[in-house]
C-alpha cells in the first residue's frame, strides 16, 4: 500500500467511526442526578421525583438502540422525564380534585372549625393553585420555567425543549409573566 492510500484509508477510518457510545450504565451514573432535579421540579415530591426518574432510566434501558448518543443523550432524558413527570402530574391533579371535593364535604360537617389539619390543607391547597397555574403556561414556556429554575444553561434548555437557544430567554420571560398573570386568576396572588 503506498503511503497516500495508507493516509486516505486511515482518515476515511476516522471519518467512518461513531461517536463514542456511553453504556446504560455510566448513562445512570452521568445523568441521574439531572433527571432527579427536572422530575423534582415538576413534581415537587421526592418519592414521585424518583419513581419518574425510574421509568426514565427503564425507558433508556428498552430503548437503547434508539436513543440518542453523546450529548444529545442528556436533552433526550430530560425530555422523557418532562413528559413522565406531566403524566404523573395529571394523575395527582385528578386525585387532588377528589380529595378537596371529599374535605369540603368533611368541613361542612364539623362546622367549620379552624385545626391543625386545615392550616396542612391550606397549605397544600397553595401549593396546588401554584401547579395548576403552571400547568396552564403553555408549552413551550412551562418546560423553559422549570429547567431555568433547575439550573440548566439556555443551550441545555434549548436542545431539552427543541426550540432555538437565541429564543429561550424570551419563553423564559413570557413563562414568568404567564404564571404571575395565571397564578392571580386562580387565587394565589391575593392571600
Amino acid at each position: 500500500m503506498k503511503p497516500a492510500e495508507a493516509l486516505d484509508s486511515s482518515v476515511l477510518t476516522q471519518v467512518q467511526t461513531p461517536s463514542p457510545t456511553v453504556g446504560f450504565d455510566e448513562a445512570f451514573v452521568l445523568h441521574h442526578r439531572a433527571v432527579f432535579c427536572t422530575a423534582y421540579a415538576l413534581v415537587r415530591d421526592a418519592g414521585l421525583a424518583e419513581d419518574v426518574t425510574q421509568e426514565v432510566f427503564l425507558r433508556l434501558h428498552s430503548h437503547q438502540r434508539e436513543a440518542p448518543v453523546g450529548e444529545l443523550l442528556r436533552p433526550w432524558l430530560l425530555r422523557v422525564a418532562i413528559n413522565v413527570a406531566h403524566n404523573t402530574n395529571r394523575t395527582r391533579m385528578r386525585a387532588a380534585v377528589r380529595e378537596e371535593e371529599f374535605a369540603q364535604e368533611a368541613v361542612g360537617a364539623t362546622g367549620g372549625a379552624t385545626t391543625p389539619l386545615d392550616v396542612d390543607y391550606e397549605r397544600r391547597r397553595e401549593i396546588e393553585e401554584a401547579r395548576r397555574a403552571l400547568a396552564k403556561i403553555d408549552e413551550p414556556m412551562r418546560s423553559c420555567l422549570i429547567l431555568k429554575q433547575q439550573g440548566l444553561s439556555y443551550k441545555e434548555i434549548a436542545s431539552a425543549v427543541s426550540v432555538n437557544e437565541s429564543y429561550v430567554g424570551s419563553l423564559i420571560a413570557r413563562g414568568r409573566k404567564e404564571f404571575v398573570r395565571v397564578y392571580g386568576k386562580i387565587g394565589g396572588g391575593h392571600r
